[in-house]
């Protein structure tokens, strides 16, 4: 967890540096297993990712869910769009405008070898 923390400071740090460009910064939040509940650190990772959008108005914002590679195609999907839906929710509620989200739902990440690492949510807020 501590290493999960580490990088959202360096990433927010890292976009914070890049002045009105702000390039494409990615923000990662972690889910236990067949959960779609924040918790402390997954909320930190939200609300840096909204600290960012919110000095660069109008910046394009994707969210991706992602699922562990168990269970069934629908099912991985499914909790993969459930996790996507309450990162886009949260962001709003951080006061990023819902029009500038796009949400999508990847279902299983095989190539991923630890579970952990699976169940994510990916923000990617993409500059110019």
């Amino acid at each position: 967890m501590r290493r999960f923390a580490a990088i959202c400071l360096l990433l927010v740090l890292s976009a914070c540096a890049q002045g009105p460009d702000v390039g494409t910064n990615r923000q990662v939040v972690f889910f236990q297993e067949w959960s779609a509940n924040l918790d402390t650190e997954a909320q930190a990772a939200v609300d840096a990712a909204a600290a960012i959008v919110k000095q660069h108005p109008g910046v394009p914002v994707t969210v991706i869910g992602f699922a562990d590679p168990d269970g069934s195609p629908q099912a991985n999907i499914d909790i993969s769009r459930l996790r996507a839906q309450v990162v886009v929710d949260a962001l709003i509620k951080d006061g990023v405008p819902a029009g500038q989200i796009t949400r999508q739902a990847k279902g299983s990440t095989a190539f991923v070898s630890m579970s952990l690492e699976s169940r994510r949510v990916e923000i990617v807020v993409n500059g110019k």
